[in-house]
């Protein structure tokens, strides 16, 4: 079992309270999956899905938000969230957890799994003379936000590596980038699939920055020990090794006879679950690269399919599924005036 710091576990705990005080609406349910920052992995694997519903006539909203543990509970307990893209070391905690911790083991209540996704890359991007992980030690580190997946596995790498920074500072790699360029941090953490768009398009300076390798044999025992190929960013022409977590599409144990909410909401995780499994092979081709990773049969250990995804994926369900119908224009009065006119006089 992971070692998870006391002050983390109380932090994350007192923000999961105050999320379940929430009221659950229970109208008719509208689709929607919560993903991550505007440069990230999730938010473009979270328009692939809604594009695969798209072309069945159906909208899913994609939802910028702050990452793993926000999506987590908002699978939970936000109305009109049926799908989160989660790490698997938030799921770990929260099993972790859950046996002694009323707050947590109600977060996870109902929670499933929809499908797993792929794994996340650990980046480090810090100054040229920072070399290696235990360097961060002393310096100026940007784990990510607090309700991110980012922060939740930067804390636990510094914290099993025994490392140290001088200061932990809570920004989002987005805000992270330019105070890294300006000098002003020396690093900071970005857990995201490549390629992570923040790099790709982020006009960084290999001459001044690089991504850390992270060789550390605990780290590379709890986590997946993963391979940056070299040129997957402009800036960094050598392969690069790190660690990874895998990425999780979450869902909830919705329950078609308890109400309305639940019985249209089952229906949309069934259909996703169904156009996920019938069309993977369109989403390796043409949606994020990331796709081409999927494997759909590796579970996290100690999560449970929902029941609304297997009947989605059994052979005999049929998704409510119709290509999208365009929206005629109502005419504006000078046409219809026009309209008129000529048929006054050629007939219509």
């Amino acid at each position: 079992m992971r070692q998870f710091g006391s002050g983390m576990r109380l932090a994350i705990a007192a923000w999961l309270a105050a999320l379940l005080a929430l009221p659950v609406q229970a109208q008719e349910a509208q689709l929607s999956i919560m993903t991550g920052a505007p440069t990230g992995t999730y938010i473009q694997i979270g328009r692939d899905l809604s594009g695969l519903m798209g072309q069945c006539g159906k909208s899913v909203e994609v939802v910028e938000s702050a990452g793993s543990l926000e999506n987590f509970l908002a699978v939970r307990q936000r109305p009109n969230t049926q799908f989160g893209i989660v790490q698997n070391d938030v799921l770990e905690y929260m099993q972790t957890f859950a046996g002694n911790d009323p707050a947590i083991a109600r977060a996870i209540t109902g929670v499933r799994i929809a499908f797993p996704l792929y794994d996340e890359e650990v980046h480090i991007l810090a100054r040229r003379d920072i070399a290696t992980l235990d360097d961060l030690a002393g310096k100026r580190v940007a784990i990510g936000t607090e309700n991110s997946g980012t922060y939740l596995t930067a804390s636990l790498i510094l914290s099993l590596s025994g490392t140290e920074p001088a200061e932990k500072l809570l920004l989002a790699p987005a805000d992270a980038l330019p105070q890294l360029k300006a000098g002003q941090i020396d690093a900071f953490f970005y857990v995201a699939g490549a390629p992570a768009s923040l790099y790709a398009e982020g006009d960084i300076d290999g001459e001044r920055f690089h991504l850390l390798p992270i060789q550390d044999p605990t780290l590379q025992a709890v986590y997946t020990p993963a391979s940056l190929p070299a040129g997957t960013y402009a800036f960094q022409p050598d392969a690069v090794e790190l660690v990874a977590v895998k990425a999780v599409l979450m869902t909830y144990e919705y329950d078609p006879s308890h109400n309305a909410y639940h019985r249209s909401s089952c229906q949309g995780v069934s259909d996703m679950a169904s156009l996920i499994l019938t069309r993977i092979d369109s989403l390796r081709t043409e949606g994020h690269p990331k796709w081409q990773s999927v494997d759909l049969t590796d579970i996290p250990p100690g999560w449970q399919i929902g029941a609304c995804v297997n009947r989605g994926i059994s052979p005999d369900y049929q998704a409510d599924c119709a290509a999208p119908t365009p929206q005629a224009m109502p005419d504006s009065e000078a046409n219809a005036a026009y309209r008129r006119n000529i048929c006054a006089v050629i007939g219509c």
